[in-house]
């Protein structure tokens, strides 16, 4: 089963793509998403931090290959389609640490400042990096996982849309995903 990026800290092992309410099959590729949105959910994957705090939503896609050929997944693009059709594209885990701005030092009032030390930004946490879909290449009877991040709150009535799976022995490209995101 393939992984995140690095050595995991605490071990973080969803279910099987066919065991979620929330999936799609097509042409023997099954992909279930679901949205961390509530903190008993983002305790399990992330322990302290919860990413919806600072505007960011975390979906868990799992990829099963039930299909007789390998899936490349390089060029797979991932969007967060709300009701009214409004479409955010996927932010990158490198890029997710840069989404909340600094913050100001608190300087003391008078001729000398103290040194102040500043708050760590909890985006930079390493599981977000470590839970983060990785996979490239899905070979037949396997199955791959991670999370994808959105700057976004929860909406009601979302999609998960995805397209850009192909089968790495013909190129073809395999029809898009468009998974609700509630049921």
């Amino acid at each position: 089963m393939a992984q995140g990026v690095g050595k995991d800290t605490k071990k973080f092992t969803p279910g099987e793509a066919s065991s979620y309410e929330t999936r799609q099959t097509t042409e023997g590729v099954t992909i279930a998403a679901v949205p961390y949105d509530r903190e008993e959910l983002t305790k399990a994957a992330f322990d302290k931090l919860d990413p919806n705090k600072h505007g960011v939503l975390p979906v868990l896609v799992i990829i099963q290959n039930d299909n007789k050929h390998a899936i490349r997944l390089d060029g797979m693009q991932v969007a967060y389609v709300a009701a009214d059709r409004s479409r955010i594209e996927a932010t990158p885990a490198k890029d997710v640490p840069y989404l909340e701005a600094p913050r100001r030092p608190k300087m003391p009032p008078g001729p000398i400042p103290g040194i102040r030390l500043s708050k760590k930004n909890p985006l930079a946490a390493p599981e977000i990096e470590q839970r983060a879909f990785a996979a490239r290449m899905l070979p037949p009877g396997d199955s791959a996982h991670g999370f994808f991040y959105f700057q976004t709150r929860p909406r009601g009535g979302s999609k998960l849309y995805i397209s850009g799976l192909q089968d790495a022995s013909s190129g073809q490209d395999l029809f898009f995903f468009e998974i609700p995101l509630e049921k």
